[in-house]
């Protein structure tokens, strides 16, 4: 039977604050029903009914379709082996590690395989999503950085031709708007070319809104777009025009994500790289709360609905008709199931 808990989050000042307080199964589980249903009743998660009652084995009972569940269905800790201790300190250490952590850190801290603590990770970066809420207004930075191996690191042949510049052929290109006085929204692009940033730009941005940008090209349509432009010219050694004209905030960013990718992951693949973007976007963005505010927020955005697809998703290296199929058959799956 689950207790009923009221968690001050505030508490989970440290590691081992938090590992004090979640001592049993019991205990994480009794959170993950109050941070879902509160003080009410359980929700039924395949049909939507309110009356359930509690079982003698801990798990729920719905009167409507029949179905018995547990506190974790419809959550990233569903059909989960790993004792969910181990997934509030992983939840905790990404939240709170200012670099992030690596699989095999986490895996030696957390006494499981470096597999395991590779898909944990993954899982919670999945809750970092872009939402189509933001928009960035005031005075707003962009740029554009190319994540990829130097080809001056390389051996002779195996060097890659014509990629300096902004070339794509050996480096992935990263899209960035930064607030000034608020927050900053990246993500990987296909390339950085005016068609293509135009849009992501009029999606997050306000109209109006002063932008500042490096001499690029690809910028010029700011103005037509109803923005007020203004640049440095990085080509002739310009970095700060009037005190207050300068990109130095973006760059910033920049500089924090490229130590967190060499200094922590050392290699990150394009295939998963939006995710880490997501992960470095979202501790920016929080970076004046406090460590228990994290936690509380990844700890709530785990307990809403997490569709499991958005696990096959992270099969993007695979092969894109297999991993289509895959999708076909849970939709199938889950339909048949949802109506039964």
């Amino acid at each position: 039977m689950e207790q009923t808990l009221h968690i001050n989050f505030t508490q989970f000042n440290s590691l081992i604050a938090l590992v004090d307080y979640f001592n049993t199964e019991d205990k994480c589980r009794a959170a993950i029903a109050q941070e879902r249903w509160g003080d009410g009743e359980a929700v039924c998660p395949y049909c939507g009914c309110t009356h359930t009652y509690s079982c003698a084995d801990g798990r729920y009972s719905c009167p409507n379709c029949k179905r018995k569940f547990n506190v974790t269905v419809g959550t990233i800790f569903e059909n989960t082996k790993l004792s969910l201790r181990k997934w509030f300190m992983a939840m905790y250490l990404v939240s709170s590690t200012k670099k992030g952590v690596s699989s095999h850190q986490l895996a030696r801290d957390l006494a499981v395989t470096q597999k395991t603590a590779w898909f944990i990770l993954h899982k919670v970066r999945g809750l970092y999503g872009i939402t189509d809420e933001i928009e960035l207004d005031g005075e707003v930075e962009m740029d554009e950085m190319y994540l990829g191996g130097r080809e001056t690191n390389k051996h002779n042949d195996k060097r890659t031709e014509g990629t300096q510049g902004r070339s794509t052929k050996t480096k992935t290109p990263i899209f960035g708007m930064l607030q000034r006085d608020g927050k900053v929204v990246a993500m990987k692009v296909e390339n950085t070319q005016g068609k293509t940033l135009m849009p992501i730009v009029e999606q997050f941005v306000k109209e109006g809104t002063v932008t500042y940008t490096d001499e690029a090209s690809i910028y010029n349509k700011l103005t037509e777009k109803g923005y007020d432009h203004l640049f440095v010219n990085h080509g002739k050694r310009e970095f700060v025009r009037s005190s207050d004209i300068h990109t130095n905030g973006i760059e910033g960013f920049w500089a924090h994500f490229k130590r967190v990718v060499f200094s922590t992951y050392h290699m990150v693949s394009k295939d998963y790289l939006s995710r880490y973007i997501d992960e470095q976007m979202y501790r920016w963005n929080t970076r004046e709360e406090k460590s228990s505010y994290r936690f509380h927020d990844m700890f709530s955005k785990a307990c809403k609905h997490f569709d499991y697809c958005d696990v096959l998703s992270l099969s993007s290296v695979v092969d894109v008709e297999y991993m289509m199929f895959k999708r076909d058959v849970y939709y199938h799956w889950y339909t048949h199931n949802k109506v039964a």
